[in-house]
């Protein structure tokens, strides 16, 4: 069997404003989810930190889930996605420069749970 694929993504060289918007996070989060064609459960838990903190958002998903932690003192994102299902990933540099104006993006992609 199977345990699907988990992409851990890390953005790098990001717009500290953007880090902390809430709105350009969740519009990330939510594209990555359109692109995935993948269906949200319930309401997304989205936290802004205060003063110069940053954002995190969680996501549960009926294929797993999706998380965002951003750290706006050094500009760097990081998001983890989980999908049982098998599916392909989002054009994760594309995504992550357009909403938080990243440069540099490392992407690890791991099969999980398979045989």
């Amino acid at each position: 069997m199977d345990g699907g694929t988990e992409w851990v993504v890390d953005a790098f060289d990001c717009s500290a404003e953007r880090l902390r918007d809430r709105a350009r996070v969740t519009a990330l989060c939510q594209e990555v989810i359109a692109r995935c064609e993948l269906r949200v459960v319930g309401e997304p838990a989205v936290h802004v930190f205060p003063g110069p903190g940053g954002v995190t958002a969680l996501y549960l998903l009926a294929e797993s889930h999706l998380a965002c932690h951003t750290f706006p003192e050094s500009g760097v994102a990081t998001i983890n996605l989980y999908c049982c299902t098998p599916r392909r990933g989002p054009s994760w540099d594309l995504v992550c420069a357009t909403h938080l104006g990243s440069t540099r993006v490392i992407v690890r992609e791991l099969a999980r749970g398979g045989a």
